[in-house]
């Protein structure tokens, strides 16, 4: 696929996204006009916003069909292989750190994600990876189970036991 066809494609799909959401709020229960003592309906700002985003598409479909711009020229591939190949590599390795997290914990996952993606495909030095690898897992750990109280999965037991080990010694310090 060409540049040009990816930019005919997108405009498209975002005309049609914005006929499609218009049209949700317009014959909806939302309402797009004022109303009285109230102000604006909830429907007006979805509406006209889709409205707005819908005439940027035409205006795009046009400036496509004239030529005017370099990428309505432009008969180049859109992706190479190379950006496809590291596409693909992203997410197999996204779906596997979501089907990981139902037995290993979010946590446990997520440090195997950053080894493969830190590691692996950014190929940084040993220092780097542990640091990001370890940092990561306990920042998002600081900020939702410390500071939010919003428990993230866990996974099985002996996973889970470990993370429990650690809210014990974080109490523990604590109090």
């Amino acid at each position: 696929m060409s540049v040009r066809t990816a930019e005919l494609l997108m405009a498209l799909a975002m005309l049609l996204a914005s006929i499609g959401l218009m049209a949700d709020v317009y014959f909806g229960d939302l309402v797009v006009g004022w109303v009285p003592g109230r102000g604006p309906g909830s429907g007006m700002w979805p509406f006209w916003l889709s409205l707005g985003m819908a005439l940027a598409s035409v205006w795009t479909l046009w400036r496509w069909y004239t030529g005017v711009t370099p990428e309505s020229r432009n008969n180049n591939p859109y992706i190479d292989p190379e950006t496809v190949f590291m596409v693909g590599v992203t997410v197999a390795a996204l779906f596997f750190l979501l089907l990981l997290s139902n037995y290993i914990g979010l946590y446990f996952s997520m440090i195997l994600f950053l080894l493969f993606y830190v590691k692996g495909i950014g190929r940084h030095g040993w220092g780097v990876t542990i640091g990001v690898t370890l940092g990561v897992p306990i920042g998002i750990y600081l900020l939702f189970e410390a500071a939010l109280n919003k428990y993230l999965p866990r996974g099985l037991p002996f996973f889970e036991n470990i993370i429990l080990y650690i809210d014990d010694f974080r109490y523990s310090i604590m109090y």
